[in-house]
């Protein structure tokens, strides 16, 4: 696996904005959820899919109470300490304490994010303090250039 920068994963992330939300979709220009987001910032980085995800309804996370999607990011993504979080790493949030995480976002600054949700096209937002309450685990890349992120 070449190494990627942050600035390509950030730029393939800034490709995406205005692509309408649509749930379990993960295609530019088309149709994403926050996970079809990161989905395909992966692909246009690697090249190819890193696990194809079942289906999942939009209540998977409160139905099942399992971390699936800090799992799946576990699996091809090395966890940081939120703390450690810089523009290209994944966030993931929780709504609220207790549940287990749903939501993805690609850190695009120190203060920005950009994001998938549902009833907005993907855009690029301010990471303001109702969102960092929020954030439950960080996640590099693999193989970032500059990074010990190897997995992969």
């Amino acid at each position: 696996m070449e190494k990627v920068t942050r600035a390509a994963i950030v730029g393939a992330a800034r490709r995406w904005i205005g692509t309408p939300y649509r749930h379990q979709a993960a295609l530019r220009s088309v149709g994403a959820d926050c996970l079809g987001l990161v989905r395909g910032v992966w692909r246009e980085i690697y090249g190819e899919e890193a696990e194809m995800p079942p289906a999942y309804t939009p209540d998977w996370a409160e139905a099942r109470g399992e971390e699936t999607l800090r799992d799946a990011a576990r699996r091809h993504l090395c966890e940081i300490e939120i703390s450690a979080a810089l523009a290209g790493d994944v966030l993931l949030f929780r709504w609220r304490r207790g549940l287990p995480a749903k939501h993805a976002a690609i850190l695009s600054g120190e203060t920005t994010m950009i994001h998938a949700h549902e009833g907005a096209a993907v855009a690029e937002v301010a990471l303001v303090p109702a969102w960092r309450r929020r954030i439950a685990y960080a996640f590099a890349f693999p193989n970032l250039d500059g990074n010990d992120a190897e997995k992969g």
